[in-house]
């Protein structure tokens, strides 16, 4: 679970932290491809379903949480993230007695020698990510915040290397070079530019890639395997402890109640609760979706993000910031994916599209090569209209009165 901003699962967190896609089968490019059919879809929801699910929840938390902390003026984000941490516990055992969803905690052989060794300081850590996720909403811009988190992959590949985990290489060297040019490009320009918001940003990324590589280390090391939601069960309670030494003599001296009734109990509760369905729409996506649509997804949920929280929040963004973003992008993707993946997955496209767009005769066409062709329609009209709306944001005055401005309660940076 990456780190995605949220203040129960890092940023995202908030998203699924992208590792080396799952290949594809060769089944795969033969249905793709025509020559063999499709396998049955296993009964329960459309994986496409679960893939909307978590990209709502995921994008929701960051842009709940920038508003509190922000907009509506509830500038405690150590105390935000500890409340979070307290629903969560609590709601985690609720859930432990009540529902299956984290029965699989049953098959893990936690001892209090083993508890204390792996899971304490995993959970250290996992405080450490969240508070400075939650910081850096002070700071910085939703959008560019999303920039910085590109680097992520970085840092957890050099984390990688000074423990050992993995071997270096020129070629993985020169990967993460292209992702750093990116985000150094995005960096320079960033208008509103804050070097505390920053070094916050790349305080919360080191001590996510700590904590992935720590993970791998012990809990692998040990037989050890969690999914998002039974982590939670076992960080939730150390994490929040461990926010309530660091909130006394830094938040809670300077606490104001007016602050707390400003926002509202019901508004906290309702963040909070946001925050704990993110965790449960990774569990259901982890559980259908391969390695290679989960990484996909997270560069799509991010990129959405950026233009949802430009019209929010009227966020500027350079031409030079676009072009830094994308060359982290791109650089980003060939690092999760691979070149063989991006290759094959390409050839499969392009004998898919073939096949849906080729002549054919009336006759001959299937629901399936009619779906395919509404859906590369839907697909061009989406990037058309996103272009349109991007390149409008750059000619956009933010000072103006228009009839389509947000509602009061999205405030304003």
């Amino acid at each position: 679970m990456s780190s995605t901003s949220s203040s129960s699962t890092s940023s995202s967190s908030s998203s699924p932290t992208a590792v080396p896609a799952t290949a594809f089968g060769v089944e795969d490019e033969e249905a793709a491809m025509g020559k063999r059919p499709r396998p049955v879809a296993p009964r329960g929801l459309h994986p496409a379903l679960h893939i909307c699910n978590w990209i709502f929840f995921s994008n929701l938390t960051i842009l709940f949480n920038k508003w509190i902390l922000d907009s509506a003026g509830f500038r405690y984000p150590i105390l935000l993230t500890c409340w979070h941490l307290v629903f969560a516990t609590l709601a985690t055992q609720l859930l432990a007695r009540t529902t299956t969803l984290l029965d699989s905690r049953h098959k893990l052989p936690i001892t209090p020698r083993l508890y204390l060794r792996t899971i304490c300081p995993i959970g250290l850590l996992y405080s450490g990510s969240l508070v400075c996720s939650n910081l850096v909403y002070l700071y910085l811009s939703v959008a560019f915040i999303q920039m910085l988190k590109s680097a992520a992959p970085v840092a957890v590949l050099f984390t990688s290397w000074a423990w050992r985990v993995a071997d270096p290489s020129l070629a993985a060297l020169l990967n993460i070079l292209v992702i750093v040019a990116g985000v150094a490009l995005a960096s320079f320009g960033e208008i509103q530019f804050s070097m505390v918001g920053f070094l916050y940003q790349i305080g919360g990324i080191a001590f996510e890639a700590v904590r992935v590589v720590m993970i791998q280390v012990m809990l692998s090391g040990e037989g050890l395997k969690m999914d998002p939601l039974v982590g939670l069960y076992y960080y939730a309670p150390v994490c929040a402890v461990m926010n309530v030494l660091v909130a006394l003599p830094s938040e809670v001296p300077r606490f104001q109640w007016e602050d707390l009734t400003h926002v509202g109990f019901g508004m906290l509760f309702l963040n909070a609760g946001v925050a704990f369905l993110l965790n449960i729409a990774s569990v259901f996506l982890i559980g259908k979706t391969s390695g290679l649509v989960m990484t996909l997804t997270g560069i799509f949920k991010n990129i959405l993000l950026i233009i949802v929280s430009i019209i929010i929040w009227r966020t500027e963004i350079t031409l030079l910031q676009g072009v830094g973003y994308s060359i982290a992008l791109a650089g980003l993707t060939y690092y999760s994916v691979g070149y063989d993946q991006l290759a094959r997955g390409a050839s499969v496209a392009i004998a898919w599209s073939a096949g849906a767009l080729g002549p054919a005769s009336t006759r001959g066409r299937s629901a399936s090569a009619l779906n395919t062709r509404r859906l590369f329609l839907v697909a061009g009209f989406a990037i058309c209209g996103l272009f349109i709306v991007i390149t409008a944001l750059r000619h956009y005055d933010p000072k103006a009165r228009t009839p389509f401005s947000m509602p009061a309660f999205f405030g304003t940076e």
